[in-house]
């Protein structure tokens, strides 16, 4: 491979991560390296589904305080893994390396920032309070890509959902089958 050919595939990956990710209104996200111990058990971190923006050339996620997502294993400094799903199919469309960095409150970058992810924010309690919320008690991180795109993984990656208070597992009523699909009438 020449120069040229390797700087126009580095050209055309740092496109599809823009595009993708731009479009793509959730990307899944594992630290590299981060071990969780819950349960006294150390185990890997999964990936987890956040909802973003993609601002100034890297994503931009808030989180870790009440009433927001979860950023487990990031923080700042580390690495991970961002892998986006297409908007039309929600297949994998591209994984991709991405350094993690944590904006300090108050700053320009996380102005800047913050001001992108208020508008994308649905169903904030607090609306306009919101930014002095995340100063003062969530973490607001930036994704940057390395410039290196992962090969996507050939298994499906399922794994149990994270346990939550909000799930529960009990039958479907009995009606939910009529309701969904009717019953005909007979002539």
């Amino acid at each position: 491979m020449t120069a040229d050919s390797l700087s126009a595939d580095a050209l055309l990956d740092q496109a599809l991560v823009e595009e993708a990710t731009k479009k793509s209104g959730l990307i899944w996200v594992r630290s590299e390296g981060a071990t969780s111990t819950l349960q006294g058990r150390g185990q890997v971190v999964p990936s987890r589904a956040l909802w973003h923006v993609w601002h100034e050339g890297a994503v931009c996620v808030v989180g870790d305080g009440p009433g927001e997502q979860p950023l487990p294993g990031l923080a700042d400094g580390g690495s991970a893994v961002v892998t986006v799903r297409s908007k039309d199919k929600g297949g994998r469309l591209v994984s991709w390396a991405a350094h993690v960095v944590e904006l300090a409150p108050d700053s320009p970058e996380w102005e800047a920032a913050v001001a992108e992810l208020k508008g994308k924010r649905l169903n904030a309690p607090d609306g306009e309070a919101m930014p002095a919320r995340w100063a003062r008690e969530c973490r607001v991180l930036r994704l940057e890509p390395t410039g290196s795109t992962l090969p996507l993984p050939d298994d499906d990656l399922a794994e149990a959902p994270v346990a939550s208070p909000a799930t529960t597992r009990q039958p479907i009523p009995a009606g939910v089958p009529r309701l969904l699909f009717g019953r005909r009438k007979r002539k």
